[in-house]
Parts: C-alpha cells; sequence; structure tokens
C-alpha cells in the first residue's frame, strides 16, 4: 500500500490535517465525492434493467482509465441502489475494501431506509466508522417521492443519524427541492448534502424555481450542495461549459466557498459527457476563483464534510 507522502504526490492530494510544509510538495487536491462501481453477477440493481450504456458492469479499473489525465486523487463511493435484501451486503462490500486501502475509495456513503422499521440499528453499526460516512436514499420515484421524506418516521431516521455522527445525502429531481429543504430544517444536527446541484433543467431558460430554492436550502446552516450529476440530463456533445456555469455558479454564490463539494457522479455522468470533460468544465467554470476556493471545493470541503481520513 502507498504511504501517506506516496499517496499525496501520486494523487495531487492534500487535506485539512496536512502540514503546510507536506501540502506545498503537491498540486491542489482533488476528491471525486460521488463514484459509483458496480458488478451486475454481485449486486442486483433493480433499476439498472434494459440496454443502455450503463446497463453493465462497470469497476474501478473503469474508472481509473475514465478520469487518466485528471488530478483525481482519493474516491468516495455512493451506493448504487442494490435491491432491499443486498443493502447489508453492499455496505459489507466497500467496508471491507476501504479498510484493505488498496483502492482509492476513502469513504463511503451507503444505502438504507430512514422510515423503515430497522433503521435506526442498521445505521448504528456505522458509528464511528472510519470507512462508511453517510447513508442515502433516492427519492425522486413513484416508488419513493420526494414528498416521503416529510413521513414523521423518515424524518425520525434521519434525526438519528445526527446522533450517530453520520450525514444523509439528498438525491431528487428539482421539483422535489422544497421538500428537501423541509426536511433539512426539520432535522439540524443532521449534516445533509444536496447531490446534483438538485437536478435542475439545465438548458432550460428560465431557472427561477430552482435558484430560489437552492437559495432557501443554502440558508439552512447545516446543509452542503455536491457540484455533481447535471450531465446526466444532456445529451453527449449536445452542451458547452458556458452552459453549465449559470448553474455552478449559482450553487457556488449561494452556498459559498465553504459548502460546495465537487464530484462527478461517474459513470452516470457518461450520459452526457466523460469524466474528462465534466471535470474541465468544473475547472474552467472556476478558474478566476481565489485558489483557496478552489481548493475547498475541489477536496478539502468534501473531506471535512464526510470527515475523511488519507490513508498514513
Amino acid at each position: 500500500m502507498l504511504s501517506r507522502r506516496q499517496f499525496l504526490a501520486t494523487s495531487a492530494v492534500a487535506s485539512v490535517a496536512v502540514p503546510q510544509s507536506l501540502a506545498a510538495e503537491v498540486e491542489p487536491l482533488v476528491l471525486d465525492a460521488h463514484v459509483h462501481v458496480w458488478d451486475l453477477k454481485q449486486f442486483d440493481l433493480p433499476w439498472l434493467k434494459g440496454d443502455g450504456p450503463l446497463v453493465k458492469t462497470l469497476t474501478i479499473a473503469d474508472y481509473e482509465a475514465a478520469i487518466k489525465g485528471t488530478p483525481t486523487g482519493p474516491i468516495v463511493y455512493m451506493e448504487v441502489d442494490v435491491a432491499a435484501k443486498q443493502k447489508q451486503a453492499e455496505a459489507d462490500w466497500i467496508d471491507k475494501l476501504i479498510r484493505g486501502g488498496k483502492s482509492r475509495f476513502i469513504g463511503a456513503v451507503v444505502g438504507g431506509y430512514p422510515a423503515s422499521d430497522g433503521f435506526k440499528a442498521y445505521a448504528s453499526q456505522f458509528e464511528g466508522s472510519p470507512s462508511i460516512k453517510g447513508l442515502r436514499q433516492v427519492m425522486n420515484s413513484d416508488a419513493s417521492p420526494a414528498k416521503a421524506m416529510l413521513d414523521d418516521a423518515f424524518v425520525a431516521g434521519v434525526r438519528s443519524l445526527g446522533k450517530l455522527g453520520l450525514t444523509f445525502d439528498i438525491c431528487v429531481s428539482h421539483k422535489g427541492l422544497t421538500h428537501a429543504i423541509a426536511l433539512t430544517k426539520a432535522c439540524p444536527d443532521t449534516r445533509i448534502i444536496l447531490d446534483h446541484c438538485g437536478n435542475p433543467s439545465v438548458l432550460d431558460a428560465d431557472k427561477t424555481a430552482w435558484k430560489r430554492d437552492i437559495e432557501a436550502l443554502a440558508k439552512c446552516p447545516n446543509a452542503v450542495v455536491k457540484i455533481s450529476g447535471i450531465l446526466a440530463g444532456l445529451k453527449p456533445k449536445m452542451w458547452r461549459t458556458e452552459d453549465l456555469a449559470p448553474v455552478v455558479d449559482h450553487c457556488l454564490d449561494a452556498f459559498g466557498p465553504d459548502r460546495c463539494v465537487y464530484a462527478a457522479d461517474w459513470p452516470v455522468c457518461n450520459v452526457g459527457g466523460t469524466y474528462r470533460e465534466w471535470y474541465d468544465a468544473i475547472a474552467s467554470i472556476v478558474s478566476t476563483r481565489p485558489a483557496k476556493d478552489r481548493a475547498k471545493l475541489f477536496a478539502l470541503n468534501g473531506i471535512a464534510f464526510y470527515r475523511l481520513k488519507l490513508p498514513k
């Protein structure tokens, strides 16, 4: 396994815990805080059926090929909505992988159902875990509508995560942002991150409602926004960096430099473009912002929010 110094040097990584003398030796860090990988022989993903670019096994080796040429270093695993009966198996698998220390993964967000009867007991096993840092349930389908986040049991489940020192990722469509705001307000002691900029319609001329909701969520001190995932609603080669800029800039301005986290949402981002295209676009959009703010966006905020530790 790489030493801490080797890991930093080869992955272009630094962290809030890295001494200034060491941080000066490496390039600006890049942490990808939202990476999916899956083996369809190992796990059942009910949502991934039919044909399409994602309906295949996608491994860490595929991700390594995708990030080639970028300064991307450590990464955070994001649950892949496996069948309910496999949630524990998924958590056990990624926990073992991270503890083994032989991959880029340094933390994980696993799947769980906050409104379920056994949720608190399920989540409790991850309290103080060096690898499992939070939980997520995607709330943008007919089976799991965004409004269900306001059910008493769901709110209680998310509140329990705060007591355990765990985070909750909110993944909703832009139409579900009002429910995300209400949940965040109802759980002030839980660190909550909004995935994918709230999934706006990037090419829509009128983003008034989305902008208003982003500003409202940003007023919640326990909320963070993940600059990720918005390529999934676009078509390859049918967008420009200038199309993404209004969304990215609004999130950065609303949440400020300390509460925005960079991520790619690989491989889902491949629906609209490659990892390299995404990284280059974000780097271009934020190029005129202060270097310290770029460092926070590209990894320091993610490390702090998920309470990650780099390998020794």
